[in-house]
């Protein structure tokens, strides 16, 4: 898939392999956290923003990434339990 985006103010065409990425959207989000950066400090020039934004979008992703692969090691305890359970039942009933 191959389309235009703008980023702060400059136009990009951008392809993507993927069907299901809303690239307009990921562009908004993108221009958004750098005019939020920008915007903190008026000396910054657009390369040291869009850099300290895009430290910051990897910083939230890093977040996320761990705080779902700690839910997902409490969810796969939870299945394993469960399943003990299930067996030591199916156990009960047949002996």
């Amino acid at each position: 898939m191959k389309t235009q985006i703008e980023i702060r103010g400059r136009r990009y065409t951008v392809r993507s392999d993927e069907d299901d990425v809303d690239l307009q959207a990921l562009a908004a989000y993108v221009d958004r956290q750098i005019g939020d950066v920008a915007g903190r400090s008026a000396s910054l020039d657009d390369y040291t923003a869009a850099m300290l934004a895009a430290l910051n979008i990897a910083s939230d992703y890093e977040r996320l990434r761990r705080r779902m692969a700690s839910e997902l090691e409490i969810l796969d305890r939870d299945i394993a339990a469960t399943e003990a359970m299930l067996g030591a039942s199916v156990t009960l009933e047949e002996g």
